[in-house]
């Protein structure tokens, strides 16, 4: 009886992992036909002219140089708006807010931001910042993309914090050490490449948003530095030129997913990095 148990367990657990290998291959194969497209497609796609030109219309040439940079400022100042408040409330529901019926209500937020789709936090800002000044800017695009940068790195920050452990919190105080002092250079050090990679994967979700920036950075066909107006971003370039009947725009469209992906490919090796040496 036990020998029949045991077989056909042994038949249970080999079933299940025959599928799950199934399951992963399945998946595994359509992420590459998709890395392999775009690769194929994209480094076809790149030459000089993408980062010395700008945008160009159907009938001549040109490159992506405005919208490489306008992207970089846009996603930037995102993160240099979203990561203090991030860190910030983190630090509060870890070291401050405990069981408080206040940090029980911000993570309820911040889980319905975390999971709140990009656009509404486009139409949000659009009826917030753009539409009372009657013109779109780079600037509210920033401040869209602060907004889905801020539950990750509030997430982030917590969890690392928790699991800084408590003798060293026991060690401070006995020291005398105050409350913020302790925070910030004893647990926050010490999880510092934890939240470092919040941060990045925070950096990586906002660099190829579209929605967002669709109801507030809008577009430029020309290279501008000025945040208080409409300028031009990669994820905006894409979705305008891909469906663009023009063979040269659709082949800008596939080199500017392909910068994208590869910066966002990057930002996450960097965090699994970080994130592998925080446990070290």
């Amino acid at each position: 009886m036990n020998q029949a148990i045991y077989r056909k367990r042994r038949l249970v657990n080999h079933f299940n992992l025959m599928m799950a290998w199934i399951t992963m291959a399945f998946g595994l194969f359509w992420l590459g036909w998709i890395f392999f497209t775009l690769f194929q497609q994209g480094f076809s796609s790149l030459s000089a002219a993408v980062f010395t030109m700008d945008t160009p219309t159907a009938l001549s040439d040109g490159g992506l140089r405005n919208a490489i940079i306008g992207s970089i400022l846009i996603t930037f100042f995102g993160l240099l708006i979203g990561t203090p408040m991030g860190i910030l409330c983190g630090i509060y529901l870890a070291e401050f807010g405990n069981n408080s019926k206040l940090a029980s209500a911000t993570r309820f937020m911040n889980d319905i931001l975390l999971s709140a789709p990009s656009i509404v936090i486009g139409l949000f800002i659009y009826a917030l910042c753009v539409k009372p000044v009657g013109h779109f800017s780079g600037w509210a695009g920033s401040l869209a993309l602060s907004l889905l940068v801020v539950p990750v790195v509030v997430r982030t920050t917590e969890n690392m914090l928790r699991l800084v452990p408590n003798s060293l919190r026991e060690a401070a105080f006995a020291l005398g050490t105050p409350k913020w002092k302790l925070v910030l250079m004893v647990t926050l050090r010490a999880a510092k490449a934890g939240v470092l990679t919040g941060v990045l994967l925070a950096f990586a979700r906002i660099s190829g948003e579209t929605a967002p920036l669709l109801f507030t950075a809008l577009n430029n066909q020309f290279y501008s530095l000025d945040m208080n107006r409409p300028i031009a971003n990669l994820p905006n370039v894409i979705y305008t030129f891909a469906m663009n009947p023009s063979p040269a725009l659709i082949s800008l469209a596939w080199a500017a997913a392909l910068l994208i992906t590869l910066a966002v490919l990057l930002i996450n090796i960097l965090a699994r990095y970080l994130g592998s040496k925080s446990h070290s």
